[in-house]
């Protein structure tokens, strides 16, 4: 599977509490840390080929995703209120990222969802760049 399957995949199960989705399914939300220690840092077979989150967050840009400042508002949705109340409590960081083709709404628009060129000129750091308000 590509990395745009993969993370769908994740997202529609039900097996990781570190990673969900956010805005009504327009928006991927992950608890940072969590990921980093129940993804990234987990043992026997890999979900995606790197154990660094700055990795993981250059591939999500790579597929078009752009990282999103959330507002102070908590989510309607009472899985989404709890996963981001559990991840406040705990002070640890939600990152937030949208891509037009990544829509749980419409799982067809995820054959659209292609990995771009590689941007010269941009450092390590870039993505932050990328941050617009929902």
């Amino acid at each position: 599977l590509r990395f745009p399957q993969k993370l769908w995949k994740m997202l529609e199960s039900d097996q990781f509490q570190s990673i969900w989705w956010s805005e009504g399914g327009k928006c991927v939300a992950i608890n940072k840390d969590l990921f980093e220690a129940e993804v990234l840092g987990r043992e026997g077979q890999q979900v995606f080929h790197t154990q660094k989150i700055k990795s993981f967050m250059r591939q999500l840009n790579a597929y078009g995703f752009t990282k999103m400042q959330r507002d102070i508002q908590r989510s309607a949705s009472l899985p989404e209120f709890l996963s981001e109340e559990a991840a406040a409590s705990a002070h640890s960081q939600i990152l937030y990222y949208y891509n037009p083709s990544f829509n749980t709404a419409h799982p067809r628009l995820l054959e659209t969802c292609k990995r771009r060129g590689v941007l010269k000129g941009r450092g390590p750091d870039a993505d932050e760049m990328d941050e617009r308000p929902l």
